[in-house]
């Protein structure tokens, strides 16, 4: 599978199950997904980061803020 330089950079691939996320990440992003489908597209894309519990806090508190109003 082909990965682009920049996600090489920006993830961490350890495992055959990193690339396998990557490219089903790659296929649905060519899809029309709806906007909820999108936004969890870019939260698994996430997991795949060194640092990913930050990006996860961040959707976990946007979603808290959209419930608790």
């Amino acid at each position: 599978m082909k990965v682009a330089a920049k996600d090489k950079k920006r993830y961490v691939l350890k495992e055959k199950r990193d690339y396998q996320i990557l490219e089903k990440i790659y296929k649905l992003e060519k899809c029309d997904l709806s906007i909820v489908n999108k936004k969890v597209v870019n939260l698994i894309r996430t997991q795949l980061e060194d640092d990913w519990r930050t990006p996860l806090l961040k959707f976990l508190d946007g979603m808290t803020r959209k419930y608790n109003k």
